[in-house]
């Protein structure tokens, strides 16, 4: 509870902030997305598209093989997770050398150990979260992939014994809450880097996590690819 009366209300301020546009962010990507087809929205539904077409290939072997590498990139950015919070880890073993360093880059704010230390363990969260969202992704995409198995043939649907709309948006579905659980995992990464300003100042907090959202925003909202995948 030390860390409490340690750390001044203005880094209490940018940490509230810093979370506060993350959250935000996400929920009005998610809201507004459905309404003006952001990324995220216009890709999924080229993955009901997808799926629909899946139901009228036999063997499915190339849905299989999509399956597998599309699962391929939140599993690297899992290890890659696990990989960078050992690192965190290591470097709490050696904060002070770490905050001397820091101390000596022009405009850096000077922070207690503790402080430091404090700050690490924010980083540590955030590459954990972005591990159960990566990791959660995986198994997603292994859900797909037994949907993907146990579809009928196609003859089967053509002789209307099984409902086809039904398993292509049951399936697209799967896929697009994959792709969206990696995205959740993928924003944790951009706003580790804003996060990583605090350890200069409270403002540079606020300001690397407001030139996230700007270049978020325009990535997912006003970016070339969007407007190719909308044409």
């Amino acid at each position: 509870m030390k860390i409490i009366s340690m750390l001044p209300w203005a880094d209490w301020l940018a940490l509230f902030s810093f979370f506060a546009m993350w959250m935000g962010y996400a929920w009005v990507a998610k809201v507004r997305g459905l309404r003006d087809q952001s990324l995220i929205a216009t890709t999924n539904m080229y993955r009901q598209k997808w799926m629909l077409q899946t139901t009228a290939r036999d063997p499915r072997m190339l849905d299989g093989l999509i399956t597998q590498n599309l699962s391929q990139t939140p599993a690297f950015f899992s290890s890659t997770s696990i990989i960078i919070i050992g690192g965190l880890f290591a470097l709490l073993g050696t904060t002070d050398k770490a905050a001397e360093l820091v101390r000596e880059i022009p405009f850096a704010q000077p922070t207690p150990i503790l402080v430091f230390e404090f700050k690490i363990l924010v980083l540590v969260g955030i590459f954990v979260y972005a591990f159960f969202r990566f990791s959660w992704s995986m198994r997603q995409y292994t859900f797909v992939a037994l949907v993907i198995g146990a579809m009928p043939p196609p003859e089967d649907f053509s002789n209307h014994l099984h409902d086809r709309q039904q398993f292509a948006e049951r399936a697209g579905n799967l896929v697009s809450a994959a792709a969206e659980t990696f995205n959740d995992g993928l924003r944790a990464y951009y706003f580790s880097f804003a996060a990583m300003a605090w350890f200069f100042s409270p403002l540079a907090l606020v300001m690397g996590t407001a030139l996230v959202v700007v270049i978020l925003y325009g990535r997912e909202f006003r970016s070339e690819v969007l407007q190719v995948l909308r044409d």
